[in-house]
């Protein structure tokens, strides 16, 4: 599963093909993004936008945990320098297509120092 999110995301060379992507995503696809207030209904609608993106960022893969219908990828986007950081809750269907995704993105903020004796820094 690891290998086909890889792909999904463009991380393994071959880009990120919005055609490819349409074939693994089931023609009934939804995606939702809480933060503002959008969902695109369908893989032909999610294909156009895709395709209408101006400047498709770079992604950085973090970590994938999952089983069986229902997986996480958390990662970073980079808009040339703009960094997010995502959250893509992903949902198959029993033959394997994405049914929903929904997709939580955030900037990086700055910790409050109140918390400095209990926390480490991540990268």
């Amino acid at each position: 599963m690891r290998e086909g999110l890889q792909r999904l995301f463009g991380l393994t060379g071959e880009g990120l093909s919005p055609d490819a992507e349409f074939r693994l995503r089931d023609e009934n696809y939804v995606m939702e993004m809480p933060q503002s207030g959008e969902r695109i209904r369908g893989r032909e609608a999610m294909r156009a936008m895709q395709e209408a993106f101006p400047v498709p960022p770079s992604i950085t893969l973090r970590r994938v945990v999952g089983s069986g219908q229902i997986w996480v990828v958390e990662g970073m986007n980079d808009y040339a320098g703009d960094v997010w950081h995502v959250v893509v809750i992903l949902e198959f269907g029993a033959d394997g297509s994405i049914i929903r995704d929904t997709r939580y993105y955030t900037q990086k903020s700055e910790a409050p120092g109140w918390r400095a004796d209990w926390v480490e820094p991540i990268d």
